[in-house]
């Protein structure tokens, strides 16, 4: 399975990638070295910096006609990867 589990694409992120910087959804487990060599494996580029944070997953409540459903949603690992300049990674080129 892949270290990488998918791109973010969200407002903020994508104004980062004029700058060369990008963001991904990664496996809890991972290390940066590992996101390194996933990322310039994959897309072929050169990675000066990553930065990763955890996300822990918020708790949910429902109030419904049958009672109250609570959970809670996934937890997951954020990157934001830096690029070398003059790199591109583009997202939309398979699809």
């Amino acid at each position: 399975m892949s270290i990488l589990q998918k791109p973010l694409v969200t407002e903020k992120v994508t104004s980062l990638n004029d700058k060369g910087i990008y963001g991904f959804i990664v496996d809890n487990r991972a290390n940066k070295v590992e996101i390194k060599k996933e990322i310039e494996e994959l897309y072929g580029v050169t990675v000066l910096q990553i930065n990763t944070m955890r996300y822990a997953g918020k708790k949910k409540v429902r109030y419904t006609k049958s009672g109250v459903n609570k959970g809670k949603r996934v937890s997951y690992k954020k990157a934001i990867v830096t690029l070398k300049s003059g790199s591109v990674i583009d997202f939309y080129e398979n699809v």
